[in-house]
């Protein structure tokens, strides 16, 4: 079975990323998402294994300690974190996984995983961020403008992206994105046992 490819989708807010995911895990078989660690209390409804493993901040300090995750970061008083072993377990499945983080957790996977495919994904230009936001409808202006300057900040980062993929039409985006990772399979760099197998072979042809 062919090793899956880890996937990193992030992108501004109002960019669709979230939507383009639940498309991917609808549409195609081969993806799944990961499931992050967290040492919030669950909420209602949500299951252990699910939505987030739960544990506690002593077991999550210890697995940092442990270097046990691929991602971390901690927001309100919260720890959240990409597991490594769930990760690699669904990988060896076949499954391409998917991590739908922000920047920083981004590039922290991409320095542990240099194989990892890190994907940005926005709208066809500003104004559309902004026209995307507003018609939410659930935000105040204050908190609108405010996205839109973490927006400016991020924009600086997505050079250290392998692809920019342009959410205008919704369909062919999910399309565009799903083509990329099919294509990336064949990268020589994901196929290293082959070329290995045919430089062995090619030794063996030629001293027979």
């Amino acid at each position: 079975m062919k090793k899956g490819i880890l996937l990193i989708i992030s992108g501004f807010a109002g960019s669709g990323k979230g939507t383009i995911v639940k498309r991917l895990l609808s549409e195609y078989d081969n993806y799944a998402v990961s499931v992050s660690a967290t040492t919030r209390e669950p909420r209602p409804g949500e299951e252990d294994g699910r939505e987030y493993f739960f544990v506690t901040r002593e077991k999550f300090e210890e697995m940092i300690a442990d270097d046990e995750f691929l991602e971390y970061a901690k927001y309100v008083d919260n720890y959240y974190g990409t597991p490594r072993k769930y990760v690699n377990r669904m990988l060896d499945e076949g499954k391409d996984v998917i991590l739908e983080i922000e920047q920083q957790g981004a590039l922290q996977v991409k320095a542990k995983r240099p194989d990892a495919l890190l994907m940005f994904v926005m709208p066809p230009s500003v104004q559309e961020i902004y026209n995307r936001l507003r018609k939410r409808g659930t935000e105040t202006e204050e908190v609108i403008m405010k996205r839109m300057r973490q927006g400016a900040r991020e924009a600086g980062v997505i050079e250290n992206y392998d692809f920019l993929i342009i959410n205008d039409d919704l369909d062919e985006c999910v399309q565009n994105v799903h083509d990329t990772v099919r294509c990336s399979k064949y990268a020589a760099v994901r196929n290293k046992a082959m070329i290995d197998k045919i430089k062995s072979e090619f030794n063996d042809f030629l001293n027979m």
